[in-house]
């Protein structure tokens, strides 16, 4: 597993099957949409709060990237 930090994690990227990898992500009270699932984190009080499988590297598109800039983001010195 590796684990991405700003203050705290943020994102953290462990492989699942032999053919997936989860990108999870601090999110807290997040909504999800589109391939971002909840993990349940938020509630059992978890910083990984949801998470996104990825099976290829084509998988790492625009969705991805916006959903591991707003984790970052929301880790920044000034977020409470």
């Amino acid at each position: 597993m590796v684990s991405l930090r700003r203050r705290h994690v943020f994102a953290k990227i462990k492989p699942s099957t032999s053919t997936r990898i989860d990108l999870g992500l601090a999110l807290g009270r997040t909504k999800t949409t589109g391939r971002l699932i909840e993990t349940g984190g938020f509630a059992k009080g978890d910083r990984i709060t949801h998470r996104m499988p990825i099976t290829s590297a084509g998988e790492i598109d625009d969705e991805v990237k916006r959903w591991l800039k707003t984790a970052y983001e929301l880790d920044s010195p000034s977020s409470p």
